[in-house]
């Protein structure tokens, strides 16, 4: 390992799962001036060979071998645990991709290995905390300045699985997990948890009619805060054009989220609107605000960076958050007792629904 009292060294940082996640990922890393990709490792990779300085292997028990200080987890729910698992064992610092793992059992498991290697950061890779709408409506909701929040209403969905054409890992319940909640609506089930603490009361529709697929296409659910904060969300796979709407009524006014930047470029102007309550009559427009530039990526590597090099707490996408937004998914899954039943029906070994 470096030795990063030095000043002159830079962290080196392997890439576990080079498509099209982990190659993003490297063009960020690549910008950051204390990281140094020395390894990637992709099952597509046949061969063992070294380009520009970097080795390519197959496996990433290769890859742990080249010692690394921090490891990029960019796989398949079915091996994001196991391998973060591993780099946590090999003494890297860990950044892994949403989420955690297929269950809660997978990010249970990690957060053991974790707390036995307490000097080890590890994050969770819930980007949308990083988009700049989203800090704004942070901000204003923590600042008071519109007073309380009442409810929260979202929608996030697409049209369909990368897998729909033929059935993937994606579309197998044994090795994902879940279905569009679990792979797109975790983030914003995180972003609801941000915005309004835990959700104590949850009810919910979870269905799989339209593809048929063994995870879900769809996934309705009302939520409800100890404080009586109510939200209601919509993850679906049935979107046809690509949405991501989320809108928070607060005591004085409202703000409203929608669309946001991503590599797709599917879902949308990103924006924000601030909406002042009238008294005594409606508000008839409100304050838009457009973002034109996507630096969530960059502004999300750069933080865990900066827990490394400066010894900080992981603030955002910690374990605890990964696993708390993890366990919503599944109280929603589990709040369907149709969807409970024919989950357990199928493959009683995944999907901690009880």
């Amino acid at each position: 390992m470096n030795d990063l009292n030095s000043g002159d060294n830079k962290l080196r940082v392997g890439i576990a799962g080079y498509g099209v996640v982990g190659q993003r990922r490297r063009y960020i890393i690549d910008l950051h001036p204390s990281l140094d990709v020395v390894a990637v490792s992709d099952i597509n990779y046949k061969f063992d060979e070294v380009n520009n300085g970097i080795r390519y292997v197959s496996d990433y028990g290769e890859l742990l071998s080249e010692n690394i200080d921090v490891l990029f987890v960019c796989l398949p729910n079915y091996l994001a645990a196991e391998v973060t698992i591993a780099g946590l064992r090999h003494g890297c610092h860990v950044f892994c991709e949403k989420p955690p793992g297929r269950d809660l059992f997978d990010i249970s498991r990690v957060m053991d290995i974790e707390r036995e290697n307490p000097g080890k950061k590890l994050q969770y890779g819930f980007n949308h905390r990083y988009h700049d709408s989203i800090r704004d409506a942070l901000r204003i909701i923590r600042s008071g300045e519109m007073g309380n929040l009442i409810n929260l209403r979202g929608v996030y969905g697409k049209s369909g699985f990368f897998g729909v054409a033929g059935p993937d890992w994606r579309t197998d319940r044994s090795r994902s997990g879940g279905g569009i909640l679990l792979d797109q609506g975790i983030h914003l089930v995180d972003i609801m948890r941000l915005f309004s603490g835990e959700f104590v009361e949850v009810k919910s529709f979870v269905e799989n009619d339209y593809w048929g697929h063994q995870v879900e296409d769809n996934a309705y659910a009302i939520l409800r805060t100890d404080t009586g904060v109510v939200a209601t969300l919509h993850s679906s796979a049935t979107q046809w054009q690509h949405k991501f709407e989320l809108e928070i009524s607060l005591d004085h006014g409202a703000i409203l989220l929608s669309g946001i930047l991503s590599g797709s470029k599917s879902y949308g102007e990103e924006k924000i609107t601030i909406i002042r309550r009238e008294y005594n009559k409606p508000a008839l427009g409100g304050t838009t605000t457009k973002y034109l530039e996507d630096n969530s990526w960059r502004d999300e590597v750069a933080e865990f960076v900066d827990t490394i090099l400066k010894d900080k707490s992981v603030e955002n996408g910690n374990s605890l958050d990964a696993f708390k937004s993890m366990e919503l998914v599944f109280k929603i899954y589990s709040a369907d007792l149709k969807w409970k039943n024919r989950v357990h029906k199928d493959d009683s070994t995944v999907g901690q629904l009880n």
